[in-house]
């Protein structure tokens, strides 16, 4: 009798918020199995293959250490450059309105559409020592072209975009009495764009820069015309890669891909739990 009185509980099914939930969730998965976790799967089970010793000689050796160290800190120059000068555009077109606003709106955009080979040829030759740009330079005693310099030059240009087109819409939601509201009450200008609206930023700063660094990382096509490739100077991570292949080292160039694999996913990491702390500290999109 007891066994006939306890509420049947699988009679009330919950329904889904959401309709159709599972169908999309395992969509979701299958398709980002198939893209991104698969092959780098295969990145990390050929790189297991060469053995703890084999793959600490590669991660050790001088060339591979210069070659990361270049490649990360030419991209954290950049995507830093990129947040303060990023952050500065998009407040001039959210917030003022002057001839020829939409020509430059558009113009951030240029480095989405032009091919990364072509945005390197223009860089190398406007950068050169006979260039446009670098002849003027070039009596100061700043060569730019085929030095890590040019590599943060074209990893400023490839980058941008992506803090202008993240911080964009954010300070579009930001309403002017909130600054209006701050002067009321005796903030100056300072105080006003560092305690009322560079908090509601924040963590739209941090994911722009985050995908400003990611891409410039990764960064090929634009980079190799500019920079000058000589080893222990001017040689990139991913370049350094495409060599290993043309030796038919498929071993080594996994290795240091799974390097970057690592100190990659590491970083960006760090950057998300700094992100997920702003939106808690602040209140922002939560």
């Amino acid at each position: 009798m007891a066994a006939a009185a306890a509420p049947k509980r699988w009679q009330f099914k919950r329904p889904s918020v959401i309709p159709g939930f599972g169908l999309t969730l395992g969509f979701t998965i299958a398709y980002l199995t198939l893209i991104i976790l698969i092959p780098l799967s295969g990145v990390v089970w050929r790189t297991a293959a060469l053995g703890w010793g084999d793959f600490w000689a590669i991660a050790t050796d001088e060339r591979t250490i210069t070659a990361l160290e270049i490649s990360f800190g030419a991209a954290l120059i950049a995507a830093a450059v990129n947040v303060v000068f990023g952050v500065m555009l998009a407040w001039v077109l959210v917030r003022y309105r002057f001839p020829g606003r939409r020509i430059v709106d558009a113009a951030v955009d240029l480095p989405f559409a032009l091919p990364t080979a072509v945005a390197g040829i223009a860089l190398a030759a406007i950068y050169a020592p006979n260039g446009w740009v670098g002849q003027l330079l070039a009596p100061l005693g700043i060569k730019v072209a085929f030095t890590p310099f040019g590599i943060v030059v074209a990893l400023i240009f490839i980058g941008l975009p992506f803090v202008v087109r993240t911080v964009q819409p954010v300070m579009e939601e930001i309403d002017r009495e909130v600054e209006e509201a701050a002067a009321t009450l005796g903030a100056t200008r300072f105080q006003t764009i560092s305690r009322v609206i560079l908090p509601g930023l924040a963590p739209a700063v941090l994911t722009g820069f985050a995908l400003a660094f990611a891409r410039a990382v990764g960064e090929y096509g634009s980079v190799i015309f500019i920079a000058g490739n000589i080893p222990y100077v001017s040689e990139i991570a991913p370049l350094l890669i495409v060599i290993r292949l043309e030796e038919f080292n498929y071993a080594g160039a996994t290795a240091v891909a799974a390097i970057m694999l690592a100190i990659s996913f590491a970083m960006l990491f760090v950057i998300n739990l700094i992100q997920a702390w702003s939106r808690r500290r602040y209140g922002y999109g939560v």
